[in-house]
């Protein structure tokens, strides 16, 4: 059996492996499975693949996109501009291991903005961690304004206490990119007051489980359209599925 799996922690809201299973299926790759290692300590990476010899990749997720890069031998040249890594190809020898990182939520997400009606005149990110990286990656090709949204004054452009109406009205697209309101903490949400939202607005939000978040639904409740992460979900994974699939053959 060969493996291709997901590290991060916490790991029980992901819907990586259905959606793998779906991949290899309709590549008839019926000898391929994939795997969740929920990892808490970044410095056990090595490890956890020397004790699974048929593992040829890997998913990064929440907590590592960003500290996993001094553990990796190479980067990809996009990933190493984003400063986040989502994806780890593995290629081994007699004696040597290596690691290379790439970013395919770049792909992802530029699928998901291309999927959107609206014409991005600016947009607000929420967040400043790995996801949020890609995004800004994405809109500055695009030439789309944006602004960074923290709880930290020292890591984005705003804090939340700082959004007020006229924001919302210059940049009418609010890009989700924390992790609050996933599964199981689906009554969370990130500290932007939803009465800010209005019928001028238009919500990412990069989370896919539950398929409509608190956030979400604040937004909608009050006349914004929006929609969730599950399509960059999909477009990420296959861009992993076809870096792994390379050598494979």
């Amino acid at each position: 059996m060969i493996i291709a799996g997901l590290i991060g922690y916490p790991l029980k809201h992901s819907h990586s492996p259905e959606l793998f299973r779906r991949i290899f299926k309709a590549d008839n790759r019926h000898q391929y499975e994939y795997q969740v290692f929920e990892l808490k300590n970044i410095n056990e990476l090595r490890s956890l693949i020397h004790h699974h010899p048929s593992l040829i990749g890997l998913n990064v997720t929440i907590p590592h996109k960003e500290k996993i890069t001094a553990q990796l031998d190479a980067i990809d040249e996009q990933a190493e501009v984003v400063g986040a890594v989502n994806t780890i190809s593995i290629k081994r020898s007699e004696e040597n291991l290596f690691l290379k990182g790439y970013n395919t939520d770049i792909y992802g997400f530029e699928h998901l903005l291309h999927s959107c009606w609206v014409n991005i005149t600016g947009a607000l990110i929420l967040g400043s961690g790995g996801a949020s990286k890609a995004v800004s990656y994405i809109l500055k090709q695009h030439n789309i304004p944006y602004l960074i949204v923290s709880r930290s004054n020292n890591k984005g452009d705003l804090n939340y206490l700082q959004l007020n109406h006229e924001i919302l009205q210059d940049y009418p697209v609010v890009i989700n990119c924390t992790p609050a309101g996933t599964y199981p903490k689906t009554n969370e949400m990130p500290p932007i007051p939803p009465a800010l939202f209005s019928k001028q607005n238009f919500l990412i939000d990069l989370i896919y489980n539950p398929n409509e978040t608190k956030l979400l639904k604040e937004a909608r409740a009050r006349g914004a359209q929006g929609l969730n992460g599950e399509l960059m979900l999909e477009k990420q994974a296959k861009q992993a599925w076809e870096i792994w699939n390379k050598d494979l053959d």
